[in-house]
Parts: structure tokens; sequence; C-alpha cells
């Protein structure tokens, strides 16, 4: 027997048995608790730097986010702003009349033409405007050349960057009375069109605006995510007989429904907010029946009015209302099994 395969002596392998065995698991265990969470003390002291970048963010979110939700202690107060030059001040000294605001909102007839508008022209926007960018991404998708699909892309994130004034005076001289549609029907022999001030048919108006100028950016978020699909789901797809409506059917749509439930309960949390510049630009031609929405009433009887805590309490009315929905919505989310804003 070599000398490797003696046993040692007893001293010699219970001193052996009493040394602590070194473990992938036993470094850092003093800063980790019973269950292997790693402290919270730990964990900012690992993320101090992360936490220090983020720091500038955080304190202008705070200041322009969070800090103004405090001024709406004046929805309960006949607010004015002209007793002091701080506006601080003129809070502490305006007098309190508790809901009176909101009573005279709900039995006003104008606040409830607003919302009948504003969610004529959210449900509008949602049928037509919604699923654009789903259907140009699969179609940018599919093209095969990258030259093509780069000018493609190009060509329609180019009208996001217009402001809304310019993509208005666009459309005043497309379809306007003195336009090139109208122009072009009286010189046929037809009466001219002037679709601009026409009360009928602005909630179609304002939502083929958004669709120019907005449907093209809308399509990142789903080109980014078609980007993330295996192209070995694609091909197994095709042995298997799948032809192209197949695979998308089977493979792209399941791929971007994740990302479809999550924008569609923002967008449904952002229902009473339907584009506040483009229809204040709008609002006199047509008519306050036809284009006052929430936003415009609210900017209407607080800037133009002077009745500011009457226009706050509707805007902490809205502001309660769509919090209701993106919370109803991701609900609806959940029960389909997405994650959607928030897990549950």
């Amino acid at each position: 027997m070599s000398h490797s395969t003696v046993p040692r002596s007893r001293a010699e392998a219970d001193t052996t048995a009493k040394t602590p065995v070194a473990s992938s698991g036993a470094t850092g265990s003093a800063d980790t608790s019973p269950t292997g969470k790693v402290s919270f003390r730990n964990r900012f002291r690992r993320d101090r730097l992360l936490l220090l970048m983020t720091l500038p963010a955080l304190v202008l979110v705070l200041l322009f986010n969070y800090v103004p939700i405090l001024g709406n202690v004046v929805a309960f107060q006949d607010y004015d702003p002209y007793i002091s030059e701080n506006g601080v001040v003129s809070i502490l000294n305006s007098p309190w009349v508790g809901l009176e605001n909101f009573q005279r909102i709900f039995a006003d007839s104008a606040f409830w033409a607003a919302v009948q508008n504003t969610l004529v022209l959210f449900f509008l926007q949602l049928a037509l405007f919604f699923p654009i960018p789903i259907l140009l991404a699969l179609l940018i998708n599919s093209v095969v050349r990258p030259r093509v699909r780069a000018v493609a892309q190009a060509v329609l994130y180019l009208p996001h960057f217009f402001s809304w004034v310019l993509v208005i005076a666009v459309f005043q001289q497309m379809f306007g009375g003195a336009g090139m549609l109208s122009q072009l029907l009286r010189e046929n022999g037809y009466n001219g069109l002037d679709i601009m001030t026409n009360p009928d048919t602005f909630a179609f108006l304002v939502t083929a605006q958004t669709v120019w100028k907005d449907a093209g950016w809308g399509i990142i978020v789903f080109l980014a995510a078609l980007a993330s699909v295996s192209p070995d789901l694609y091909e197994a797809a095709a042995m298997d007989g799948a032809g192209r409506w197949r695979r998308m059917w089977h493979v792209t749509l399941p791929a971007l429904r994740p990302v479809i439930a999550l924008l569609l309960v923002l967008r449904v949390g952002d229902a009473l907010t339907v584009g506040f510049e483009q229809i204040l630009l709008q609002r006199d031609s047509v008519g306050p029946g036809a284009a006052e929405v929430l936003d415009t009433f609210v900017w209407w009887n607080g800037v133009r009015n002077q009745d500011f805590g009457y226009a706050a309490a509707a805007g902490l009315v809205k502001g309660v209302v769509s919090i209701g929905l993106v919370l109803a919505a991701n609900k609806v989310a959940h029960l389909m099994g997405e994650q959607g804003v928030y897990k549950k």
C-alpha cells in the first residue's frame, strides 16, 4: 500500500472535520438575511453610483410632476391668484368652498358636452388610429431589402417632427375652402368643399391629422418587438407548411401581443386627453359644440374666464377618472394573461 492511501490518525481526522469548508454561498453571508436576500444597506452601497446618476431625473420629476399635484387644493377654494404675488400665500388666503366647484361641474351641461366630445374622439381614434402603427410595422417588417425599409421608415417618421400649427396649415391648404381639393372640384363643375370648418366631420378630421402625424412614430415600439422574434420560429413554421399569413398569425402577432396590451392600457388611461393644442387651434373654426373637449374646457374656464377653482375641479375629476381607467384596463390585461403596466 502506498503512502497516500495510509489512513490518517484519529486526531488529524477530527481536526479536519472541525475546519469549515468554504463554499460559493458562504461569501457575504453576514450581509444577507436568512432567506438569502441582500439587505437594504448593502444594496444601497452596491447601487449608490446608479442611484446618484438617476438623482437629477428624480429631482426633475418631483419638481414638475409631483409638487404641482399639491396645487389641486384650489379645486376646493374660490381661488384668487391676485391676493398676493406669492402663489402659496394666495392659496392660503383664498376662501374655502368645499365641494361647491364639483357641484357646479356636474350640473354644467357644457362640461358633459365636453365629456361626450372627448369620448367620441377617443373611441374613434382607438378604432382608426391605434391599429395603423401595428399594420405599418408588419408591412415594413415584411420588406426584404434594407434600403427600402430604411427609406419607408424615414418617410413615415418625418411628420412626427412637424408642429401642430404646420400640420393644420397643410390640411388647410389641402381640404380648406380655398384648398387644393375644393379648387379641383370647382374646376370640374362641382361645388367646393370646406372640410376644415364642418362640425359634422371634425372628429374624422382630427383623427386623420393624428394618423398622418404620429402613426409613423408609433411603429417604433412594434418594430423593436418584431426584431426580438427568433428567425428559427419562422423557419420552423415554414417547414411545417405555414404560409406567410399563417406565420404572421401564429408567430408575429403572438410576439406583439404583450406590447399591444401594454400600449392599449396606456391609451385607455389617456382616453380623456385627446390633443389639447391640435383641437385648440381649430376650436374657433368649427365652434365649441364640436371641438370642446375636457382639456380645452379646463383651459377656457381657468385661463380665459379666470375661474381657477372651477377649472381645477374639472381637471381633478379628469385625473381621477383616468386613474380608474388605467386600473380597470390593467386588470383586463391580467385576465387575458398579459402583464400590462405592472404585475399582479
